[in-house]
């Protein structure tokens, strides 16, 4: 009878997370009940699996044709799991129509490869057919309504904008250009390699389905869970150690998953209720996972696959940005672990018992777990191609899933996780594909250079405005888009504004990638924080504005290292001038978390917490005058924060005498 509870309520929990998942995160809202079509999305989403992982091995294709393959198996795959409308998700088998569909989306992608030779070469010269034409159209239209399907309406919008604007560049004003006809402008879309075939497309199906599938893997042999438990064990003991568990577990998760509604929903339904039980208020708790797993995407090694993109737009090597982003990741991370820090010792939540701590010797048996991360960090450093260090990395995750009895795959179960790689990646190849128009009409008719002008004309040439306009922009721009789609939008049509100041290339696109991330926390479309609220029971404003809080380093620190890029490791950045910035960097994070919680060393009033967001922002500047200024400050507030807990406690002991 316990057994059978027990079951009953993991069930119960599974249904309240897929629900959660589908209503918040549009990737999820996939067909379950497939009918007799089951068989085909099993095997097609098989073959692009083997594909992959096939060509990781022998080598790519040329661009041109491993996208055609790559993005016509997706779209395909789209239109047979993803129905018209989400409601219909549960309805059994598949239309008819969204058959068809599927099968002219695998035909106009493999139109490309039948004609690749004539596309490159003959049609650049005598010009594309009245099929060609047909096909570019039907090619678009079909990826754009798989991309709604997948992804949502904010994408697609843009990206219609961006082919209105193509086409009717001659009829606006100020930021217009020549314009081009219909079947110019499509075929330039759906045949070249600079737009829908574009660096995107061309990521996504090179490194950034491997980690992707790699992060499949890591989940068939619980490696949550595991991450879960070590935070637990390393943090719990602490005051408000369910909170602070809950941040490290994230991080952890953030490393190899690209999702902050996943991310919030996969480890919230764990570390939410811990958190409530131990006394955190329910928006509070919500928050503090939101924030969490949201940055979960700017923690190397993955960043949520945009750093792969980021390598190829920058010019600077892949092994580089994943050492370049760990300063500014793990600011991020002290600051949401300080708010929670602060928020614990406010309402007087302790830690754990011993009891109450997952068992170390259980940890150990596990730690073989960390084999696969481990060796992809390992590899990467060593110099290695992505390619590589994560198909080796795959092969290593599941030879160890044979190791244990609860990990261990039949051949029925190889063949679901193969099929479930492809699916997951479904929302980031439609996404890196309706991306590419964007980037494509951006750079062929040479909008960004004008949407940059038009933030400096805005700003009056001041560059502390055009860094706020630019971060507005970004917000703007990321809200409703998974982390790939964003970076590239934000990268191609915000970052040329930061660039025209003679801002280091790595520094503006980390700047524009963190504002694009934290509008998946910050309010009025914040879903990560709707996620989370909705497992708390919590008001989703009040867990937005409280997550936007404790994640307040991701809105301070990209304004830093734009100024002064030692934070990113350029510049003079020798080992005493960064350790001197990252130390006052944390105090600065220190001052502020406390500010915005309200408490310190005892309960701040008002007028201390200004002077402690003033003290805060001084230290994390990184200049070493400005900094010792801010110590000033902190040391101010900290010595009244002293005298006055000990008046305090000094009235209570009378009180009770």
């Amino acid at each position: 009878m316990e057994v059978r509870i027990v079951a009953t309520t993991q069930n119960n929990q599974e249904i309240d997370k897929r629900e959660l998942m589908e209503k918040y995160d549009k990737e999820s809202s996939f067909r379950t009940n497939l009918g007799p079509w089951g068989w085909l999305t099993l095997a097609l989403g098989s073959a692009l699996t083997i594909f992959q992982l096939y060509t990781a091995y022998r080598g790519a294709y040329v661009s041109l044709i491993q996208g055609a393959i790559h993005l016509g198996a997706a779209l395909c795959l789209v239109y047979l799991l993803y129905p018209l409308k989400p409601s219909w998700a549960k309805k059994r088998g598949i239309p008819l129509y969204d058959v068809v569909l599927a099968a002219l989306a695998l035909y106009t992608n493999f139109y490309i490869i039948q004609n690749y030779d004539r596309l490159i070469n003959e049609a650049i010269i005598f010009g594309f057919t009245y099929m060609d034409q047909f096909v570019a159209t039907a090619g678009i239209l079909l990826l754009l309504e798989a991309t709604r399907r997948v992804v949502g309406l904010p994408i697609v919008i843009i990206a219609i904008l961006a082919l209105l604007y193509g086409l009717l560049g001659n009829f606006i004003p100020v930021i217009g250009h020549a314009g081009y006809d219909w079947p110019t402008l499509a075929t330039k879309m759906f045949f070249s390699s600079s737009a829908i075939f574009g660096i995107p497309i061309q990521i996504s199906s090179t490194y950034i389905f491997l980690f992707l599938f790699f992060g499949v893997i890591l989940v068939q042999t619980n490696i949550g869970q595991f991450f879960n438990d070590l935070a637990l064990r390393l943090t719990g003991r602490y005051t408000g150690g369910t909170a602070k568990a809950a941040v490290a577990a994230s991080g952890l998760q953030g490393m190899v998953s690209g999702s902050s509604v996943a991310n919030t929903v996969g480890s919230g339904s764990f570390t939410i209720p811990m958190m409530k039980n131990a006394g955190f208020k329910p928006h509070f708790a919500a928050a503090s996972e939101a924030s969490a797993s949201t940055g979960g995407q700017l923690m190397p090694p993955i960043m949520g696959a945009a750093a792969f993109i980021m390598a190829s737009y920058t010019g600077i090597p892949y092994n580089e940005i994943i050492i370049i982003a760990i300063i500014p990741a793990l600011l991020y991370f002290s600051g949401v672990f300080l708010g929670t820090h602060f928020e614990a010792r406010k309402q007087n939540i302790r830690g754990l018992t011993k009891e109450e701590l997952p068992k170390t010797n259980n940890l150990l048996k596990r730690l073989d777990l960390f084999l696969p991360l481990v060796i992809i960090i390992g590899f990467l450093l060593d110099g290695r191609t992505p390619t590589y260090a994560a198909l080796f990395a795959i092969v290593t995750a599941f030879v160890i899933s044979f190791f244990r009895k609860d990990t261990r795959m039949s051949f029925k179960g190889i063949i679901k996780l193969l099929e479930e790689g492809a699916r997951v990646a479904l929302p980031v190849i439609a996404a890196c594909a309706t991306a590419g128009i964007i980037a494509g009409t951006v750079t062929t008719t040479g909008l960004g250079p004008k949407i940059a002008g038009g933030i400096i004309d805005l700003a009056q040439g001041q560059f502390f405005l055009v860094m706020f306009f630019t971060m507005i922009a970004c917000i703007i721009l990321g809200m409703g888009l998974p982390t790939t789609a964003n970076y590239v939008v934000t990268a191609t049509m915000a970052a040329p504004a930061l660039l025209a100041f003679d801002v280091p290339v790595i520094a503006v696109h980390m700047f524009v990638f963190y504002f694009g991330i934290v509008a998946d926390i910050t309010p009025p479309v914040c879903l990560a924080a709707y996620a989370g609220a909705g497992i708390a029971g919590a008001n989703p404003m009040k867990t937005g504005v409280t997550a936007v809080k404790l994640a307040i380093a991701a809105f301070i620190i990209p304004y830093i290292f734009v100024t002064n890029p030692l934070l990113l490791l350029q510049g003079d950045a020798n080992a005493g001038n960064v350790s001197i910035s990252v130390i006052t960097a944390l105090l600065g994070m220190a001052a502020i978390s406390a500010a915005l919680i309200g408490y310190y060393v005892t309960n701040l009033h008002w007028f201390e917490r200004v002077i402690l967001i003033t003290g805060g922002l001084l230290l994390v500047y990184p200049n070493l005058i400005i900094s010792l200024l801010g110590l000033g400050v902190f040391s101010v507030i900290t010595f009244l924060q002293y005298i006055k807990n000990k008046k305090d406690s000094s009235e209570k002991q009378e009180a009770v005498s």
